[in-house]
Order: C-alpha cells, then structure tokens, then sequence
C-alpha cells in the first residue's frame, strides 16, 4: 500500500500551515503511523521561501510539545496537485487560487483543513501574523481539532 500524502496550504507558509504540519506529523507518529502517512506544507505565494516558520508560531507550538523548526517555507508547485491525495487549504482565498491552478482531475483532493473539524463552527483558519500572540494560540487549537478529525478519516477511509 501507498503513503497516504497530505499537503497543507496557506499564503506564506510561515504560520498556519506548517503549524498544521507539524501537529498533525506529532499526531501521525504518537500513533505510529509515519510508515504510512507522508506530509508537507506549501504556500500559495513565494513570500517567504527557504525561510522558517513565523517566531511566533513556533514558540506557540513548542508549549504544546510540537516542533516546527524542520519545516522550511515553499511554494505550491504544479506536481503536487498529482502527487498529494489531500491538500487542505487554510482558507477559502488560497482554496480558490488552488482551485484555479489546479488540473479538472485532481480537485476532488481540494478542500478547506477546517472540514475536518465538526466541533467548531468556524471555516477558516485565520491569519495570525499581524496580530498577537492570542492569534497564534487561536490557530494552534483549530489545526489541533482539524488534526485528530483528519486522522480519524485517514484511519477510517484509507488505513482500514
């Protein structure tokens, strides 16, 4: 069987999506699954490649215990529309330019992170960077229920 791939999404991938990479690969390997689930995170602008995660968010996820500084910024590339199975945008502005770029055969795999999330009410994640730290925490705990939602389909759909 193949590695299930996710990728998230937001605009710089600087703070919410690798935020969402890096709790949702803490999650992956708390359960020993990290044979069989592949992730990254991508930005849908070059704002920030090659550069680490936003201070902030790295410092909020280390009180929970989730390392980010692995992660390196990048850019949404042409090849992962094929070569993911899940690419969950942060919200619905980089959900449409992924919609728009992405070939008629692979937008099935599109869709908003907070989908997974059915407790809460909110769609999007919200950009913390121009706000506080508050913001950042905010978004740590949305991507954390989106997480355990998007594992549990994972493990219901695909590892079952």
């Amino acid at each position: 069987m193949s590695r299930i791939k996710i990728l998230f999404v937001c605009m710089g991938n600087i703070c919410r999506s690798p935020t969402a990479h890096g709790v949702f690969e803490h999650l992956v390997k708390a359960e020993n699954l990290d044979d069989k689930i592949e992730i990254d995170s991508a930005g849908t602008h070059a704002y920030h490649v090659g550069e680490s995660p936003d201070r902030r968010a790295s410092e909020t996820a280390l009180k929970y215990n989730v390392d980010l500084s692995y992660i390196t910024a990048r850019k949404v590339h042409e090849n992962d529309f094929e070569y993911y199975d899940y690419i969950l945008a942060m919200d619905r502005d980089n959900l449409n330019i992924l919609k728009s770029a992405c070939p008629e055969e692979h937008q099935h795999k599109l869709s908003l992170f907070l989908d997974f999330a059915p407790r809460t009410s909110h769609k999007e994640v919200p950009d913390p960077y121009y706000g506080g730290i508050k913001g950042f925490e905010n978004v740590f705990n949305m991507v954390n229920e989106a997480s355990e939602g998007l594992l549990e389909t994972i493990k219901s759909k695909e590892l079952s």
